[in-house]
Parts: structure tokens; C-alpha cells; sequence
């Protein structure tokens, strides 16, 4: 499994780079804030909305710690899309948030 610390996709968006990020937490978690520009997918709908996701697009998976955005990486993976697991998750997140 492909992996990015949180450290590197901050610096990323700060750079200005347009990125694909899915939080894959439950709602009462992202409304305590989310990556600006993520997209909230929770983990348990990751199967049924797959389909929304471009296979020729790289998406970024986060969720509280790493273990769920991990699991959705997998199974994105698996079906053919771009899927990289953001390490440490949101806990390690020290770039600004929105709710």
C-alpha cells in the first residue's frame, strides 16, 4: 500500500497542488473539521460509492489514525483506483481544518 505523511500532503496543498482527498470517518468526526477539500466518503459507503471516484485520478485517504483510511485504500486499490493511505491520519494533521 502507497502512503503519505501528513507532513507531505500538507506541504502539498500549500504548494498549491489540486488533490483528491477522501476522509473516510463518521460524520460526528469530520464535523470537528476536515481537510479543506476533502470529500467525506465513511469508511462503510467506501463499496457502494466507489463508483463516483475517476480510476485515472489519485486520491488521498484519511481518517482518524490511519487504520480505516488504510482498509479504503486497499479495497480502492483492489478495484483498480489510485488510492494512497494517509499515514497517521487526521491525529497527526497539523494543517488547518473546516468543518
Amino acid at each position: 500500500m502507497k502512503t503519505i505523511t501528513t507532513d507531505e500532503l500538507q506541504q502539498r496543498i500549500e504548494s498549491g497542488e489540486q488533490l483528491n482527498i477522501i476522509d473516510v470517518r463518521e460524520a460526528e468526526e469530520v464535523a470537528a473539521g476536515m481537510i479543506p477539500g476533502a470529500k467525506h466518503i465513511p469508511l462503510g459507503e467506501i463499496e457502494d460509492r466507489a463508483g463516483e471516484l475517476d480510476s485515472g485520478q489519485p486520491y488521498y485517504m484519511v481518517c482518524r489514525s490511519g487504520a480505516r483510511s488504510g482498509r479504503a485504500s486497499d479495497y480502492l486499490n483492489e478495484q483498480g483506483i489510485d488510492a494512497t493511505n494517509v499515514e497517521g491520519g487526521m491525529l497527526s494533521w497539523n494543517g488547518e481544518t473546516h468543518a
